[in-house]
């Protein structure tokens, strides 16, 4: 019988890791599905662009997939069973449970609003594409009244990001940024001098130092008793990881992301392998690897060479786990890559302006290529058969 390879999440880091097992693996001896919520591959890293009123491409599951015979189930995970092997998922038809000997969980994160009142029920969110299309259209709305006052919380990349890429896209708006400190405190000073320059020049007006307290439909309360009228109120504060992990039983931390050891696989269930932002791993350095689209491509890269190596009897290459720099973009012309050293703190020495921008999209064009087209960069086109299925992959009944 076939070994069940399952991939829980088609995000930058499942879609990543499935389609070069496939390309790897071979089909005589394993059989991959991915299940995954939506039908489209999400450019999540773009999604504030996608808000701002860019257009993104979204390109389906099947064409990502395209000539890997890797199955796609549309489906939600509801629940993971790690003694039976086997994930409960929820879908139009009612769902039911999916059998697996090897699965890698890359369910990613979503939106944390640290139990602020309000942000659930009145804040818009690029967390997904949908949450990121929902702002979309309510900025349009905005737009066509030829005015509206637009409040981003949160300072970090994320929040950096999508208020630069709306002030640039929609200048008829009001634009703000909410920072709980000094505006991108982990930024070098020269990187944080042409951030400040960067909000001057799209009008973007910067609040330091203000905490938020409550969130309301056309307004949000601050911690100093400040209220703030607000036609838009964007929280960029925080991610956090679906609680799944933590609920099946997987040695998990504090925050639920999965406990794994330096080649990918869960220290209490070693059929289990996470990667993405779902995972705790060290890097290099000694310190935790960031939630972002770096982290998923190293993580993802580790363990395919865990996996293909276990499978085939061979050596587990070991990937370096590094963290170099953070991309940020400023809009569509301005940007900033700031180096960072080994302790994880910034480097003096940046780079600004529209070679930083030439350079994420870059690394952007270049993590969708080669999740689509893996052969294309020098990944092994030969797939090797197995060379022997595991001792403790023990079946279930599950299909």
């Amino acid at each position: 019988m076939k070994h069940r390879i399952v991939v829980l999440g088609a995000g930058d880091a499942g879609a990543y890791v499935a389609g070069n097992l496939a390309r790897r693996l071979s089909p005589e001896d394993t059989e991959i599905t991915v299940v995954n919520a939506a039908p489209d591959f999400v450019q999540r890293q773009r999604l504030n662009q996608l808000a701002a009123g860019r257009e993104v491409a979204a390109p389906p599951l099947t064409e990502v997939f395209d000539g890997t015979e890797i199955r796609l189930r549309l489906a939600r995970v509801t629940a993971i069973d790690p003694e039976r092997r086997v994930v409960a998922v929820a879908d139009g038809d009612g769902g039911g449970e999916i059998g697996y000997d090897t699965l890698v969980y890359a369910l990613g994160s979503h939106i944390a609003d640290h139990a602020v009142t309000g942000a659930a029920e009145h804040a818009f969110d690029v967390a997904s594409r949908p949450s990121a299309l929902r702002l979309r259209e309510h900025l349009d709305g905005l737009d066509g009244r030829g005015r509206g006052r637009v409040l981003v919380v949160g300072d970090g990349l994320t929040g950096i990001e999508t208020a630069t890429e709306i002030a640039e896209a929609r200048p008829e708006l009001s634009v703000s940024l909410l920072a709980r400190g000094e505006l991108a405190v982990r930024l070098a000073p020269g990187a944080r001098d042409h951030l400040r320059r960067a909000c001057d020049r799209l009008r973007i007006t910067v609040l330091e130092h203000t905490d938020v307290d409550a969130v309301e439909a056309t307004q949000v309360q601050c911690a100093n008793g400040t209220v703030l009228a607000s036609d838009a109120t964007v929280w960029t504060a925080g991610f956090a990881v679906s609680p799944i992990a933590a609920a099946s039983g997987l040695e998990v931390t504090d925050n639920g992301q999965i406990l794994v050891d330096r080649t990918m696989r869960s220290v209490s269930h070693p059929d289990v392998y996470a990667v993405g932002d779902s995972v705790y791993t060290i890097g290099e350095n000694g310190r935790q690897l960031p939630m972002n689209c770096g982290s998923a491509g190293f993580t993802g890269r580790q363990a395919i060479e865990a996996i293909v190596g276990r499978l085939t009897g061979r050596k587990i290459a070991h990937v370096k786990l590094v963290y170099w720099y953070n991309a940020i973009s400023l809009g569509r012309r301005d940007g900033i890559l700031q180096l960072i050293d080994g302790s994880a703190q910034a480097r003096r020495r940046f780079v600004r302006g529209r070679k930083a921008v030439r350079i994420k999209s870059g690394v952007q064009w270049g993590a969708l290529q080669g999740t689509m087209h893996p052969s294309a960069f020098g990944r092994p086109r030969r797939r090797r058969r197995l060379a022997a299925v595991p001792a403790d992959s023990a079946r279930t009944t599950a299909g």
